[in-house]
Protein backbone atom coordinates (compact mmCIF):
# COMPACT_ATOMS: atom_id res chain seq x y z
CA UNK A 1 0.00 0.00 0.00
CA UNK A 2 0.92 3.50 -0.69
CA UNK A 3 -0.23 6.95 0.43
CA UNK A 4 -1.85 9.14 -2.89
CA UNK A 5 -0.28 12.35 -3.52
CA UNK A 6 -2.84 14.50 -3.28
CA UNK A 7 -2.60 13.59 0.67
CA UNK A 8 0.94 15.04 0.77
CA UNK A 9 -0.08 18.35 1.98
CA UNK A 10 -2.92 17.27 3.93
CA UNK A 11 -1.26 14.41 5.83
CA UNK A 12 1.59 17.21 7.00
CA UNK A 13 -0.75 20.11 8.02
CA UNK A 14 -2.65 17.24 10.17
CA UNK A 15 0.35 15.81 11.41
CA UNK A 16 1.99 19.36 12.73
CA UNK A 17 -1.76 19.97 14.30
CA UNK A 18 -1.92 16.58 16.16
CA UNK A 19 1.74 16.72 16.96
CA UNK A 20 1.17 20.28 18.60
CA UNK A 21 -2.32 19.66 20.12
CA UNK A 22 -0.32 17.13 21.76
CA UNK A 23 2.70 18.68 23.30
CA UNK A 24 0.55 21.10 25.26
CA UNK A 25 -1.76 18.54 25.90
CA UNK A 26 1.03 16.75 28.05
CA UNK A 27 2.34 19.95 28.96
CA UNK A 28 -0.79 21.54 30.19
CA UNK A 29 -3.42 18.55 30.49
CA UNK A 30 -1.65 16.11 31.75
CA UNK A 31 -0.77 17.43 35.57
CA UNK A 32 -4.47 17.89 35.74
CA UNK A 33 -5.89 14.66 34.47
CA UNK A 34 -4.00 11.99 32.94
CA UNK A 35 -6.93 10.01 32.05
CA UNK A 36 -7.99 13.03 30.27
CA UNK A 37 -4.85 13.52 28.65
CA UNK A 38 -4.43 10.06 27.38
CA UNK A 39 -7.88 10.08 26.10
CA UNK A 40 -7.18 13.06 23.77
CA UNK A 41 -3.80 11.91 22.62
CA UNK A 42 -5.85 8.60 21.61
CA UNK A 43 -8.48 10.66 19.85
CA UNK A 44 -5.91 12.62 17.99
CA UNK A 45 -3.94 9.90 16.56
CA UNK A 46 -7.21 7.94 15.65
CA UNK A 47 -8.04 10.92 14.20
CA UNK A 48 -4.65 11.01 12.06
CA UNK A 49 -4.92 7.39 11.10
CA UNK A 50 -8.15 7.89 9.93
CA UNK A 51 -6.78 11.00 7.50
CA UNK A 52 -3.44 8.64 6.40
CA UNK A 53 -6.08 6.06 5.36
CA UNK A 54 -8.43 7.95 3.45
CA UNK A 55 -5.38 8.52 0.75
CA UNK A 56 -4.46 4.93 0.94
CA UNK A 57 -3.80 3.59 -2.34
CA UNK A 58 -3.88 -0.50 -2.12
CA UNK A 59 -1.92 -3.09 -3.84
CA UNK A 60 -4.51 -4.84 -6.31
CA UNK A 61 -4.83 -6.69 -9.31
CA UNK A 62 -6.65 -4.69 -12.18
CA UNK A 63 -9.11 -6.10 -14.75
CA UNK A 64 -8.17 -5.84 -18.52
CA UNK A 65 -11.20 -7.02 -20.21
CA UNK A 66 -11.68 -5.09 -23.57
CA UNK A 67 -15.33 -5.62 -23.87
CA UNK A 68 -15.86 -4.77 -19.95
CA UNK A 69 -16.94 -1.67 -18.26
CA UNK A 70 -14.51 -1.55 -14.91
CA UNK A 71 -15.81 0.27 -11.57
CA UNK A 72 -14.34 3.92 -11.51
CA UNK A 73 -14.50 3.54 -7.47
CA UNK A 74 -14.16 1.83 -4.56
CA UNK A 75 -18.16 2.09 -3.22
CA UNK A 76 -22.01 1.14 -3.21
CA UNK A 77 -23.56 1.08 -6.75
CA UNK A 78 -26.80 3.79 -5.93
CA UNK A 79 -28.18 4.20 -9.46
CA UNK A 80 -28.98 2.02 -12.51
CA UNK A 81 -31.50 4.03 -14.29
CA UNK A 82 -32.04 5.24 -17.90
CA UNK A 83 -31.93 8.43 -17.96
CA UNK A 84 -31.42 11.79 -20.31
CA UNK A 85 -28.24 13.47 -20.16
CA UNK A 86 -27.51 16.97 -19.19
CA UNK A 87 -24.43 17.39 -21.59
CA UNK A 88 -23.02 15.81 -24.81
CA UNK A 89 -25.61 13.02 -25.41
CA UNK A 90 -28.54 13.77 -26.44
CA UNK A 91 -30.10 10.05 -26.90
CA UNK A 92 -30.70 8.41 -23.70
CA UNK A 93 -28.27 6.54 -21.44
CA UNK A 94 -27.82 4.42 -18.48
CA UNK A 95 -26.69 6.30 -15.51
CA UNK A 96 -25.41 3.62 -13.13
CA UNK A 97 -23.63 5.70 -9.93
CA UNK A 98 -21.23 4.19 -7.52
CA UNK A 99 -21.42 6.47 -4.21
CA UNK A 100 -17.65 6.51 -2.44
CA UNK A 101 -17.76 7.23 1.73
CA UNK A 102 -15.13 8.78 3.82
CA UNK A 103 -13.96 5.15 4.43
CA UNK A 104 -13.35 3.90 0.83
CA UNK A 105 -9.99 4.43 -1.51
CA UNK A 106 -10.71 7.60 -3.87
CA UNK A 107 -8.62 7.12 -6.58
CA UNK A 108 -10.60 6.99 -9.44
CA UNK A 109 -10.02 4.87 -12.07
CA UNK A 110 -10.48 4.77 -16.21
CA UNK A 111 -13.72 2.58 -17.27
CA UNK A 112 -12.95 1.24 -20.35
CA UNK A 113 -9.57 2.44 -22.29
CA UNK A 114 -9.79 4.85 -25.64
CA UNK A 115 -9.59 8.60 -26.36
CA UNK A 116 -10.72 11.62 -24.01
CA UNK A 117 -12.82 13.69 -26.36
CA UNK A 118 -14.19 15.87 -23.49
CA UNK A 119 -13.25 17.04 -20.70
CA UNK A 120 -15.31 19.89 -18.57
CA UNK A 121 -15.66 21.27 -15.29
CA UNK A 122 -18.97 22.45 -13.44
CA UNK A 123 -18.84 24.51 -10.61
CA UNK A 124 -22.33 23.54 -8.61
CA UNK A 125 -24.02 22.87 -4.99
CA UNK A 126 -23.39 20.67 -2.11
CA UNK A 127 -26.03 18.45 -1.94
CA UNK A 128 -25.31 14.96 -0.19
CA UNK A 129 -23.59 12.49 -2.67
CA UNK A 130 -26.99 10.59 -2.51
CA UNK A 131 -29.71 13.33 -3.47
CA UNK A 132 -31.02 12.72 -6.94
CA UNK A 133 -30.43 16.02 -8.50
CA UNK A 134 -26.44 15.73 -7.07
CA UNK A 135 -25.60 14.43 -10.54
CA UNK A 136 -26.90 17.85 -12.05
CA UNK A 137 -26.81 20.33 -9.78
CA UNK A 138 -23.44 19.62 -7.34
CA UNK A 139 -19.67 20.79 -8.40
CA UNK A 140 -18.49 18.02 -11.05
CA UNK A 141 -16.44 17.18 -13.66
CA UNK A 142 -16.98 15.11 -16.75
CA UNK A 143 -15.14 13.05 -19.34
CA UNK A 144 -15.61 11.22 -22.30
CA UNK A 145 -13.92 8.65 -22.76
CA UNK A 146 -14.37 6.83 -26.73
CA UNK A 147 -13.03 3.61 -28.12
CA UNK A 148 -14.02 1.18 -31.23
CA UNK A 149 -17.18 0.05 -28.97
CA UNK A 150 -18.51 3.62 -28.41
CA UNK A 151 -18.04 5.74 -25.66
CA UNK A 152 -18.73 6.52 -21.85
CA UNK A 153 -19.45 9.71 -19.58
CA UNK A 154 -17.75 9.40 -16.44
CA UNK A 155 -19.04 12.01 -13.64
CA UNK A 156 -17.03 13.03 -10.89
CA UNK A 157 -19.62 14.59 -7.98
CA UNK A 158 -18.59 16.51 -5.22
CA UNK A 159 -20.52 15.59 -1.48
CA UNK A 160 -21.21 17.48 1.45
CA UNK A 161 -18.10 16.69 2.73
CA UNK A 162 -15.99 16.59 -0.68
CA UNK A 163 -14.70 19.81 -0.77
CA UNK A 164 -12.26 19.25 -3.76
CA UNK A 165 -12.17 17.21 -7.05
CA UNK A 166 -9.06 16.70 -9.16
CA UNK A 167 -9.17 15.53 -12.72
CA UNK A 168 -5.65 14.64 -14.69
CA UNK A 169 -7.37 14.38 -17.64
CA UNK A 170 -7.11 16.30 -21.19
CA UNK A 171 -8.70 16.10 -24.22
CA UNK A 172 -6.57 14.18 -26.91
CA UNK A 173 -5.75 12.09 -24.06
CA UNK A 174 -4.95 7.85 -24.65
CA UNK A 175 -5.77 6.48 -21.42
CA UNK A 176 -5.45 2.56 -20.59
CA UNK A 177 -7.95 0.69 -18.41
CA UNK A 178 -7.66 0.81 -15.17
CA UNK A 179 -5.22 3.94 -15.22
CA UNK A 180 -6.14 6.28 -12.48
CA UNK A 181 -7.33 9.69 -13.31
CA UNK A 182 -8.48 11.65 -10.59
CA UNK A 183 -9.30 11.72 -6.84
CA UNK A 184 -12.41 13.22 -4.89
CA UNK A 185 -11.13 14.08 -1.67
CA UNK A 186 -13.98 13.40 1.42
CA UNK A 187 -16.48 11.22 0.21
CA UNK A 188 -18.54 11.16 -3.21
CA UNK A 189 -19.74 9.31 -5.95
CA UNK A 190 -18.87 8.96 -9.59
CA UNK A 191 -21.61 8.33 -12.46
CA UNK A 192 -21.32 6.73 -15.71
CA UNK A 193 -23.57 7.34 -18.58
CA UNK A 194 -23.67 3.98 -20.68
CA UNK A 195 -25.11 3.16 -24.30
CA UNK A 196 -28.54 1.64 -23.26
CA UNK A 197 -27.65 -1.69 -24.95
CA UNK A 198 -24.99 -2.07 -22.41
CA UNK A 199 -25.30 -5.31 -20.57
CA UNK A 200 -25.08 -4.25 -16.93
CA UNK A 201 -23.88 -7.29 -14.20
CA UNK A 202 -23.66 -4.99 -11.05
CA UNK A 203 -27.15 -4.46 -8.72
CA UNK A 204 -28.20 -2.12 -6.37
CA UNK A 205 -25.93 -2.52 -3.08
CA UNK A 206 -23.20 -3.86 -4.54
CA UNK A 207 -20.02 -3.14 -3.07
CA UNK A 208 -17.57 -2.82 -5.99
CA UNK A 209 -13.88 -1.95 -6.54
CA UNK A 210 -12.32 0.31 -8.60
CA UNK A 211 -10.31 -1.00 -11.17
CA UNK A 212 -11.27 -4.14 -10.34
CA UNK A 213 -15.30 -5.14 -10.63
CA UNK A 214 -17.09 -5.45 -13.78
CA UNK A 215 -19.70 -3.52 -13.71
CA UNK A 216 -20.89 -4.34 -17.10
CA UNK A 217 -19.74 -5.39 -20.53
CA UNK A 218 -20.28 -3.71 -24.46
Amino acid sequence: MTIHKEGAATISIIALFVGALNIANFSYLFPLSAVAAWVLFIITIAFFLFIVSFFRMPNRTLTIKEDGIIAPADGKVVVIEEVQPDEYYSEKRIQLSVFMSPANVHVNRVPVAGNIVYSKYHPGKYLVAWHPKSSTDNERWSVVIENSKGSILCKQIAGALARRICNYTNVGDTLTQGAEYGFIKFGSRVDLLLPVNATIHAKIGDVVKGGVTVLASW
